[in-house]
């Protein structure tokens, strides 16, 4: 019988490749005609583990790691070079997966950041779809952008350290310029054209495929259902259950003892993703909040990274050089400080009443799962119109801070950060109150009759209607 095969191909990071992993295993258990192979590029700076699944339906490529010699360059101009650098590969990969007659290409899943790809496959005369990781609001805002500069020649560096706010369809409320992402209008990084020419290429592939769900952002994908964009597919929420790199199940076992032992619903959780860490002046900030909040706290604290290096944060040998002196022995009975957090885990015991987060979507969209009321703290790439939209627009977060990036020298006081403790924590609170609804409403969009299973399915059926009847065996 001949073998539905479908190409994934995710950004390297664990989110996006835990995401995408995801994405694989409901589409073959949706429907067992299909496989999927996932091919994994290595960036030259950081190890990727704990890929795997259970799945026969599913199986991982992983190329060769390159070296590219843009390793300290801005961030767009790096990117784009290794992606380039890694067509042929994939285009070689693709090429062995189709040599037997037996397996029929039904397309490429092309992660939000890897546009690039869609050249392979038109190669092999196929159609592309989009993973967008993000939300649908964020979605928009990247399109109507987009367009503006495209055809009405805004300039994003209007926004720069301004007041200025812009009516965006996808928000309900105007888009502060202060929780745009810095990449887009930091002119030395070269992420405005990064993102302009992702989100040109977004308008090319057939379908989008979007983690998030209907009831969530129902007023952003009512925006999105024009003729200029193509077809959206809500089927989230897609959980990052891989607990990725940096820990380990010792370093897990000691954290989750640690919340047996702590009364239900207590503890705040602070964790900021993989590149959230700060300065000596911000955590001395920080310990003074936590410590006069004097709430329980579990505490995710990562040593950055060194500028001059292209690399990931880690755990810090050792964690009271960087915290104020005694510190640890003044909070030992209701607060514990940690490095790598296994944070889904975290965010499902019964022990965590409050998260602040940096507001990743990933995370977000674990927050809503879990129903842990989350106060935001974005650091870097699109978290601050995330917690824009948390905020003022949904009504499912309270604020420590919106516009808060890592790139510029304001330090929040511990003022700031022990009233943000205090709002989260308000268990009267109307913010408290909608996100118990919304993640009732999160775990029935999964099932079948639920708008996200519903979603899918539909994608499934578009997808088997534009399979090419023939397929091209062949290459230059």
């Amino acid at each position: 019988m001949e073998q539905t095969e479908l190409v994934f191909i995710p950004f390297p990071i664990i989110g996006h490749l835990a995401s995408a992993l995801e994405i694989a295993k409901l589409i073959t258990q949706r429907d067992p005609r299909f496989s999927i192979t996932i091919i994994i590029m290595k960036f030259p700076f950081e190890s990727i583990d704990g890929m795997d699944t259970d799945s026969d339906s599913i199986r991982f490529v992983t190329l060769p790691r390159l070296e590219v010699s843009s390793r300290t360059a801005p961030s767009g101009l790096f990117l784009s070079e290794f992606l380039n650098a890694h067509i042929p590969l994939v285009r070689d990969a693709v090429h062995e997966l189709t040599r037997s007659n037996s397996v029929r290409l039904a397309g490429f899943v092309i992660d939000m950041f890897c546009t690039h790809m869609i050249d392979v496959a038109d190669v092999f005369g196929v159609p592309s779809y989009l993973f967008f990781s993000s939300s649908a609001a964020f979605l928009g805002f990247l399109l109507h952008l987009q367009f503006l500069h495209d055809y009405e020649g805004l300039d994003f560096n209007e926004f720069k350290d301004s007041g200025a706010e812009l009516e965006v369809p996808s928000f309900a409320n105007s888009v502060p310029g202060k929780t745009f992402p810095s990449l887009m209008i930091d002119k030395e990084s070269g992420g405005a054209e990064m993102l302009l020419y992702h989100t040109r290429r977004f308008r090319q592939v057939k379908g989008i495929l979007v983690n998030t769900f209907i009831e969530l952002e129902s007023h952003a994908i009512q925006s999105l259902s024009g003729s200029t964009v193509p077809a959206v597919y809500p089927i989230g929420p897609i959980l990052n259950t891989q607990m990725g790199s940096g820990g380990g199940q010792q370093d897990a076992s000691v954290i989750m003892s640690w919340l047996d032992d702590q009364p239900p619903s207590s503890v705040i959780f602070l964790c900021f993703g993989s590149m959230g860490s700060f300065g000596a002046d911000q955590i001395k900030e920080i310990t003074y909040g936590l410590e006069h909040n004097g709430h329980r706290f579990l505490w995710s604290l990562c040593q950055p990274p060194r500028k001059d290096k292209m690399e990931f944060q880690s755990d810090y040998e050792n964690i009271e050089e960087v915290l104020l002196e005694g510190f640890l022995h003044r909070t030992a009975r209701i607060g514990k400080v940690i490095g790598w957090a296994p944070q889904i885990a975290v965010l499902a015991h019964s022990a965590v009443g409050g998260f602040v987060s940096h507001c990743g979507w990933n995370s977000l969209l674990e927050n809503v799962w879990y129903g842990v009321p989350v106060a935001t703290w974005p650091i870097y790439a699109e978290q601050q119109i995330n917690a824009f939209q948390m905020v003022k627009d949904l009504g499912l977060a309270t604020e420590i801070k919106i516009d808060y990036n890592k790139d510029n020298d304001y330090v929040v006081s511990a003022h700031e950060i022990e009233n943000g403790l205090r709002n989260l924590m308000n268990i009267d609170s109307e913010v408290r109150q909608k996100r118990k609804e919304m993640q009732k409403i999160s775990r029935r969009v999964m099932i079948d009759g639920g708008s996200s299973h519903f979603s899918l399915g539909h994608f499934i059926e578009d997808m088997v209607a534009n399979i090419p009847c023939k397929q091209q065996r062949r290459y230059t």
